[in-house]
């Protein structure tokens, strides 16, 4: 399986996304599209970045009821993304309506995944305010296995839980890892982060780059950096 950096485009518009696409050139890319993005410009977003060539990786979350679930992603599949994510925590039926809608769309090839747990939770959070009688990699691997039985194609978690997920649910199962730091970066709001090289090791198959490649003065040289660290062999 092919490892992918994907680059988090959290800008406000699409003026501003296009012209940081700008300064890679002729380089095709794997771009998360996320509710910031998304929310603020529309669909004209993803039609705009899949007509450059672009990889997406739509990041709506969706959660509600089965069938507003089936009806989003039904309606979504027209674009044709390459990965959309869904909350594990809606449960079985929504997760398996949002595959189904994704299919019977007509976009059999687009991996829909689960939110497990965001990187930005702690051990702490999971106990005082999800009200989670289990820890937080349990919660995770529970997710996991319930997107798994649904037929989704992977889940997002953080780096820590990607071997154990692998060990769960194979190899091919998607473990779409965001909150990736190079060392000398500062972590911001997250709060399980892992090294590029880090997440290789655990086994993630994709990594999301926000801000250590959106902020940087030279953008194309750190997305190529991180990705000469995430595909190395260790």
């Amino acid at each position: 399986m092919n490892k992918d950096v994907i680059i988090a485009l959290d800008f406000p518009t699409l003026e501003d996304t296009i012209n940081f696409l700008e300064k890679f050139g002729d380089e095709k890319l794997f771009v998360k599209v996320g509710m910031e993005l998304y929310l603020q410009n529309g669909p004209v977003v993803l039609k705009k970045i899949k007509s450059l060539g672009h990889k997406v990786f739509l990041d709506l979350k969706l959660h509600d009821i089965p069938n507003t679930v089936y009806g989003a992603t039904k309606g979504l599949a027209q674009f044709k993304v390459d990965i959309l994510t869904v909350h594990g925590a809606g449960g079985y039926e929504m997760l398996a309506a949002a595959k189904r809608g994704m299919i019977e769309g007509g976009s059999v090839e687009t991996n829909v995944i689960a939110i497990t747990q965001l990187t930005s939770t702690s051990e702490k959070q999971v106990k005082e305010e999800q009200l989670v009688g289990v820890s937080l990699e349990e919660s995770v691997i529970n997710y996991a296995k319930l997107a798994k039985k649904a037929g989704l194609d992977g889940v997002v978690s953080s780096v820590w839980e990607a071997k154990v997920i692998k060990e769960n649910c194979g190899e091919e199962f998607l473990k779409v890892t965001p909150g990736i730091r190079l060392e000398t970066d500062e972590v911001g709001d997250q709060k399980r982060v892992a090294t590029p090289e880090r997440a290789a090791c655990e086994g993630s198959t994709h990594i999301v780059v926000g801000r250590s490649i959106t902020k940087a003065k030279n953008p194309l040289e750190v997305y190529n950096l991180i990705k000469k660290q995430f595909t190395k062999k260790y």
